[in-house]
């Protein structure tokens, strides 16, 4: 075990894949000479040179067109998009490519790339570079959509995303570039698709993804004080969905709060909450919880944005609410 830098796995992540496979290679702004705007791909491109490691121009919507085509024809290139405020840019080469391809030839073609992306709030960087757009990516079937909370994960789920033989939207937190964990050696890999229990209790399930599973323990912490025990379910991928283990959770505890950075209405925390009453009705003694952005864009003054984000504080007082 190594104790890394949530940036530092993925680059870690990138680079054993590259020496693993020459056929994997990256493309995105900023990310070969510069290093990348949040370092990961730092060093990346004096390693392994300018035809594997490529700057672009700033256009999303080519870029992920040229992706879906260089995955086509045979090679696994992993793109950035500086932010994830423009994956709207990439979203026809998802929907109307990435997502539909393998299915129209009939499993003739494959699509292993990946897209990274930074998104998420509370850095005061406005309403163009704030937002999580998780519900627009997770809608497209056929597309996997990756959000890891941890460094670990981060390195684990990049690497199963880079040889996965569909496209793969790898969401990251601006937030959590330089939080840390400890890391296991050697090939880690982590399976899409399989949340983890992040904290164990008995009394009411936290389901979130990414930064917000860091806010759930905090609040898991903050209602332990009160003799709560919460349980943290860190969802890991957000398509495919681990019911399975969603299920198990509230079986348990019978309560469900479920926390999403992105807007409320039509958010991911919806599709999450219909899904659990779906699947977990009978198991439930209480509506289920959610906890959400406010559906403004996102400001830049530090107080406001504070209050619009969901925080710790604000998924204690739901689990509250559930228990009450």
């Amino acid at each position: 075990m190594a104790m890394m830098r949530y940036a530092e796995a993925l680059r870690a992540a990138l680079r054993e894949e590259m020496q693993r496979d020459p056929s994997v290679w990256l493309m995105g702004e900023d990310i070969a000479v510069y290093g990348g705007v949040f370092k990961v791909s730092k060093d990346l491109m004096e390693e392994f040179g300018p035809e594997r490691v490529r700057d672009t121009p700033i256009s999303e919507q080519t870029l992920t067109a040229m992706a879906v085509t260089a995955a086509m024809a045979g090679t696994r290139p992993v793109l950035e998009i500086m932010y994830a405020d423009f994956l709207p840019l990439s979203v026809d080469a998802l929907m109307n490519q990435a997502s539909i391809y393998n299915y129209i030839w009939n499993g003739q073609v494959t699509m292993p790339f990946v897209l990274r992306t930074q998104g998420g709030g509370g850095a005061g960087a406005g309403a163009q570079h704030s937002k999580s757009l998780d519900a627009l990516v997770a809608h497209i079937p056929g597309i996997k959509v990756v959000a890891p909370a941890t460094a670990a994960d981060a390195k684990g789920l990049l690497k199963a995303a880079i040889r996965d033989d569909h496209p793969v939207v790898f969401l990251e937190h601006k937030l959590l570039y330089n939080s840390r964990d400890e890391v296991p050696d050697g090939d880690h890999l982590v399976e899409i698709g399989k949340a983890r229990i992040a904290r164990a209790g008995t009394d009411v399930s936290i389901i979130a993804s990414s930064k917000m599973v860091v806010d759930a323990l905090k609040a898991a912490e903050e209602l332990a004080k009160e003799s709560v025990s919460a349980e943290v379910v860190d969802l890991r991928t957000l398509r495919p969905l681990d019911r399975d283990t969603i299920r198990a959770s509230i079986a348990k505890t019978h309560h469900a709060v479920v926390v999403n950075e992105g807007w409320r209405f039509c958010g991911y925390a919806a599709e999450l909450s219909a899904t659990i009453m779906e699947c977990c009705f009978d198991e439930l003694d209480a509506p289920v919880e959610r906890v959400a952005t406010h559906d403004i864009p996102i400001p830049y003054s530090e107080p406001l944005e504070s209050t619009v984000l969901p925080d710790a504080t604000k998924i204690a007082a739901a689990a509250r609410r559930a228990l009450a």
